[in-house]
């Protein structure tokens, strides 16, 4: 067991685990952070994602070593209920959300997509969230919400 600080959203967290110890089983077993979810524990799914210094990332693959300083942003760090980031708002505005297991990857991968591309077309929205699976099927609605956060930034 070894000691880390690593910054998430916004605050420093100190924690005692294993090097190669999944940044996603760190957020929500030692900090109590459920917005990233298991899914596949491969990195295929997308369920996990946080955002690290910009980037969308899959935290089940990620070992807290190799955070160091660099910046995590979970779902929770985005907005909160009654103040919801434009990005979780546009979810709800296209209720893209049926079993809702997929979007915290969904809006984490189009938050950092989102970050880089504001004006993004329908096609580069499609190909960014390529790799995030949704059971349910609800991608027209998911497309749609991360459409309208661009028209609404």
């Amino acid at each position: 067991m070894k000691n880390f600080t690593v910054t998430v959203n916004g605050r420093e967290r100190h924690v005692k685990v294993e090097p190669d110890t999944p940044l996603l089983y760190v957020l929500r077993n030692d900090l109590d952070l459920k917005g990233p979810r298991f899914g596949c524990g491969l990195g295929q799914c997308g369920a996990c994602t946080v955002i690290i210094d910009g980037k969308a990332i899959r935290s089940c693959i990620t070992p807290l070593s190799t955070v160091g300083s660099k910046k995590v942003t979970t779902l929770e760090g985005l907005g909160s209920t009654q103040r919801p980031h434009r990005i979780q708002q546009a979810f709800i505005d296209a209720q893209a959300a049926q079993c809702g297991y997929c979007i915290n990857g969904m809006i984490m991968t189009a938050k950092a997509f989102l970050d880089q591309n504001p004006r993004p077309s329908e096609d580069a929205v499609r190909h960014a969230l390529a790799g995030n699976l949704c059971r349910c099927g609800t991608h027209p609605r998911i497309v749609d919400a991360v459409m309208r956060a661009a028209r609404e930034s």
